[in-house]
């Protein structure tokens, strides 16, 4: 499968944001999914096959890091994108702080 398939499916976007900057263990990565440690495996199949990720073992356990030279010009968009999520993610979070303050504020004028 062709790097960009591979990014293609939204659980696998997540998993190369964790392991961006970052070498976790199939089971760290699979803890932070609603799925089973088996899909995990799969989707780090298809990952570790695009050449997207690199593989490490250490004893029984595998680790796995984000290959950003294999994902060529798809690591700059892939972190553009997950820069703008944040961002927007921020703005969501200052507009709710913000509309709480003027909830308080409008509380103590009465």
């Amino acid at each position: 499968m062709d790097a960009v398939r591979a990014v293609a499916e939204p659980r696998r976007r997540e998993i190369l944001r964790l392991v961006w900057d970052a070498e976790l263990s199939a089971g760290e990565i699979a803890e932070r999914f609603d799925v089973t440690f088996g899909a995990v495996s799969q989707h780090l199949k298809v990952l570790r096959d695009s050449g997207l990720v690199t593989l490490r073992q250490d004893g029984k356990k595998r680790f796995y890091r984000a290959d950003r030279e294999a994902l060529g010009p798809l690591a700059d968009y892939l972190q553009s994108m997950w820069a703008a999520k944040l961002d927007t993610l921020a703005g969501l979070a200052e507009a709710a702080e913000a509309a709480e303050r003027s909830g308080q504020d409008e509380g103590q004028g009465s």
